[in-house]
């Protein structure tokens, strides 16, 4: 009797359940507002609109990042023609800062229990903005910003306001009573069933949301964005331009060794990506001419692999980065990339296997004369004060290394000089 029963309520049955498949292409950020974030966003609208998806959903939880970064986000957002739903998540996440501001733009702003949103007052990266007119412009200009999306939103003008002008952070429940927020949802079920038939604002016109049958697909970042947004972090960029000013510092203090300087180099560029001081596909070319560079020097200059490693990191990070802006049309494949850098680096290691063959093939005295600097040329990089009666003392440089040397003649800053013994114990060369 009940299989009956099933069989005479079966076609009803599929005939409530024939809705269209509502595809949902899932994000996930759990780091800063920064480039990174900007290209995967960028490449995850690309990917709604091409394929036609009907609502893209970004998991948030993030401390912070970039206002200008931010703000171009936010367009993104509002010229979109799919939906854009924010969910903080997850338990003890947080939209904080740009985060705050980023949530804004959303056509629909969810939070989970024990989540928080707000603290988006504008500081510098050593902290708060010192000059009261420049802070105030600054607060008002994102003030301006927030709560216009919040009107467009529908969503509490006076309360977004707030998070900036006063640092006010919402826990969840307050959100919701606020009505920042659409509402508390902890899990995609819940967020299903809170969309469902929810009216919403697209571009001026009004959309129903029809979620009944919906299809989550996750999208996530690539192996460049996840190398940029390491990069991006702006700690991160803050270290990095301080470690690349003080390594070329170094170097111009001592120079010789082009080592510290190179690195130095790279660490800049890298820095400048993250602070957006440098647009990121002129970044990241240059960071391929740098690594190019690095591959020349290491032939004159006896660093031991290390400019050689920093050029493949260099290369890499560099390849990576390129075309990675939402004006660049064209996109290189992870293949071809890997492809090229192997095919550098066997050739490296056939060079350098090819010199050290080169090297065991003398035994004894061949071996010594190799490494023995007696007979060499190099040339002086400055003069040194006086040691002893009837000796001149010198800097000299040799294939790249810097040596202490003496001399019964008198050089000048820039002479060409051929060692004629080298005093291993004292680490003095005899010119």
């Amino acid at each position: 009797m009940k299989k009956l029963l099933y069989l005479l309520l079966l076609p009803f049955t599929l005939l409530a359940n024939d809705y269209p498949i509502y595809q949902i292409l899932e994000l996930k950020i759990n780091s800063s507002i920064n480039p990174a974030t900007k290209s995967y966003i960028e490449q995850s609208f690309k990917k709604a609109h091409t394929e036609g998806f009907d609502l893209i959903l970004i998991k948030l939880n993030t401390p912070g990042g970039l206002v200008s970064t931010t703000q171009e986000i936010l367009t993104e957002f509002g010229e979109s023609d799919v939906p854009v739903a924010v969910w903080v998540t997850p338990e003890g996440a947080s939209a904080t800062s740009a985060g705050a501001i980023l949530s804004s733009g959303a056509h629909l702003l969810f939070m989970s229990h024990a989540t928080s949103i707000g603290a988006a007052t504008p500081i510098q990266m050593s902290g708060d903005i010192q000059q009261k007119d420049v802070k105030a412009k600054a607060i008002n200009a994102l003030v301006g910003i927030v709560q216009s999306m919040a009107e467009s939103r529908g969503r509490n003008v006076k309360a977004f306001g707030e998070m900036v002008e006063k640092a006010k952070t919402f826990k969840s429940k307050e959100a919701l009573e606020q009505k920042l927020i659409d509402g508390i949802v902890n899990n995609l079920g819940d967020f299903v069933d809170q969309i469902d038939g929810k009216k919403i604002t697209l571009k001026g016109k009004e959309v129903t949301l029809n979620s009944k049958n919906p299809r989550f697909v996750e999208f996530k970042m690539d192996f460049g964005q996840q190398l940029l947004d390491i990069f991006a972090n702006p700690g991160l960029a803050y270290i990095l331009f301080l470690i690349g000013a003080a390594l070329i510092y170094l170097e111009l203090q001592a120079p010789g060794g082009f080592i510290a300087g190179s690195i130095g180099v790279v660490a800049l560029v890298l820095a400048g990506i993250g602070f957006q001081v440098l647009p990121l596909n002129f970044g990241a070319m240059g960071l391929i001419v740098l690594a190019f560079i690095l591959f020349i020097m290491e032939i004159y200059i006896t660093s031991y692999g290390i400019l050689t490693l920093l050029g493949l990191g260099a290369l890499i990070s560099g390849s990576m980065f390129l075309f990675r802006t939402d004006n660049a049309y064209m996109n290189v494949s992870y293949g071809l990339i890997f492809g090229s850098i192997a095919a550098i680096v066997i050739f490296i290691g056939a060079m350098a296997l090819f010199f050290y063959w080169d090297h065991k093939k003398g035994e004894g005295k061949l071996k010594e004369d190799y490494y023995n600097l007696a007979g060499k040329t190099g040339i002086i990089m400055s003069i040194l004060d006086s040691e002893e009666s009837g000796w001149h003392y010198y800097q000299v440089k040799i294939h790249g290394e810097l040596w202490k040397a003496k001399s019964r003649s008198i050089y000048k800053q820039g002479d060409n000089i051929i060692v004629e013994n080298e005093d291993k114990d004292n680490m003095i060369l005899t010119i």
